[in-house]
């Protein structure tokens, strides 16, 4: 019988706790730790109250916890006992230094690169999930091997998940990759966490390359990804001046199979940790490398996502005869996508923060999101968080369409429009309501990539 692996996780965020949660229900034979120096947010993972919302998360965790699934502030003793040593600990853009603004902090990796090899006893196999740098694992690599007799190998496991759908991602992935040192040592460790995988994930999807080329595809896919809503963002523009319609032509490009539909939806611009983060790494390695014209074609993608959200809110107040002060105002959604509490680097940021400063009375409504936007926003006087949509719309001139909830969608507009301020205004960030019939109950109608629907 093979004995049972053990693995520990640094970081409990929102990908150690989830992948560690599947790992431990799909392969059984393994015993599993989590482990962060952050308390509070070990003592959520084991409440019933996890740290973050992430549909089908509860239930996994609930049904192997304290099984083959545990979460602890002990790094040390997780570091010593276990054999295979997952790190994803958070890596956001510098905001110091050399770097800043562009590059990723990798303090918290060093950190626990330095500690790992101060306390460890025997030799481990170190597994990257943060999304770092090109060139990470040999940086780790020579950290660890410095002053120590141990042996390490160091691979490169980027994680693929969307927030929303992350247990989906990690249940029945596109691809697992996993890239190593191409020597064989490096091959035996990579096939050990290939066997882990194996348990669930069907062996073609499981693709295995060298370590630099792991931790690059990662960057690019995140990239290319926000290149497409880039992409189809500036067309969108460009429909509301001609008329042009942009589901219609999404729809007709994304027919072309070498195109595809997926990541061509017109909508007020991509957000949350990930995508703009991982494309400032891209131009900021490009750049390192004497390689200024990728940087700059890849950096036109924040410059037009940046250049939607901000033409979004333009038009907000605009259409609202130039002025929205003291105008009331309900943001339906603040979370950066549906199914997620996140509001990292959400639309609704920049999109409040135009708005309070024009002086509109904010009103702002999402099912999950709401405390984390209070905080964000730093808890303001002119801005109200109402959770009930009819009732947050009383008394309002204007509604705004952020987060792509399902509640949205089937909302009565017709209640909503009966308790507002008119003219009433319906400003359609993510083109999921039913324009014409807005149209015909009384609203004006604007939405993103087709001629405004005006009374």
């Amino acid at each position: 019988m093979a004995s049972t692996k053990k693995i520990a996780c640094v970081g409990a965020g929102y990908v150690g706790g989830p992948t560690m949660a599947v790992i431990a229900k799909q392969f059984k034979n393994c015993i599993v730790t989590v482990v962060d120096i952050n308390k509070e947010r070990i003592d959520a993972w084991n409440s019933d109250t996890l740290p973050f919302y992430e549909p089908g998360l509860d239930e996994i965790v609930k049904e192997v916890r304290g099984k083959n699934l545990f979460f602890s502030t002990d790094v040390d003793k997780a570091i010593i006992e276990n054999d295979i040593i997952f790190i994803a600990v958070n890596t956001p853009t510098k905001d110091y230094g050399v770097g800043k603004g562009m590059a990723a902090d990798l303090q918290h990796w060093e950190t626990i690169a330095r500690q790992i090899r101060d306390v460890v006893k025997s030799d481990k196999i170190i597994v990257e999930k943060s999304t770092l740098p090109v060139k990470t694992a040999e940086a780790m690599e020579t950290i660890l091997n410095t002053g120590s007799s141990l042996h390490f190998e160091v691979l490169s496991n980027p994680e693929f998940l969307a927030e929303a759908t992350a247990i989906n991602d990690l249940l029945f992935p596109d691809r697992v990759l996993i890239g190593s040192r191409e020597t064989e040592s490096g091959q035996k460790a990579r096939d050990e966490l290939v066997k882990i995988y194996r348990s669930w994930v069907p062996n073609e999807n499981i693709i295995t390359t060298n370590t630099f080329s792991s931790e690059l595809t990662k960057l690019v896919s995140n990239t290319f990804l926000a290149q497409r809503v880039s992409s189809i963002n500036a067309i969108s523009a460009l429909c509301e001046i001609t008329g042009a319609d942009v589901d219609e032509v999404a729809k007709a490009v994304g027919a072309d199979t070498r195109i595809g539909s997926k990541f061509l939806k017109a909508s007020i611009g991509f957000g949350g940790s990930c995508f703009r983060k991982d494309i400032l790494n891209l131009i900021y390695i490009c750049r390192m490398y004497k390689l200024p014209e990728i940087a700059t074609y890849f950096e036109n993608v924040i410059h037009m996502n940046n250049f939607q959200q901000q033409r979004f809110v333009d038009n907000v107040i605009q259409s609202m005869f130039n002025t929205v002060a003291d105008r009331k105002i309900l943001m339906l959604g603040c979370a950066f996508k549906a199914n997620t509490d996140d509001v990292r680097d959400s639309p609704s940021l920049p999109v409040a923060k135009t708005l309070m400063s024009e002086k509109a009375r904010l009103v702002i409504s999402d099912p999950k999101a709401m405390k984390n936007m209070k905080k964000e926003l730093g808890d303001p006087n002119n801005v109200d968080f109402i959770e009930d949509p009819y009732e947050a719309a009383k008394d309002c001139h204007a509604i705004l369409i952020i987060t792509e909830w399902e509640l949205f969608e089937t909302l009565d507009y017709q209640k909503l429009f009966d308790v507002m301020i008119k003219p009433a205004y319906l400003f359609d960030g993510r083109n999921m309501v039913d324009r014409e019939a807005c149209f015909e109950i009384g609203f004006n109608v604007y939405s993103i990539g087709k001629a405004p629907l005006i009374h």
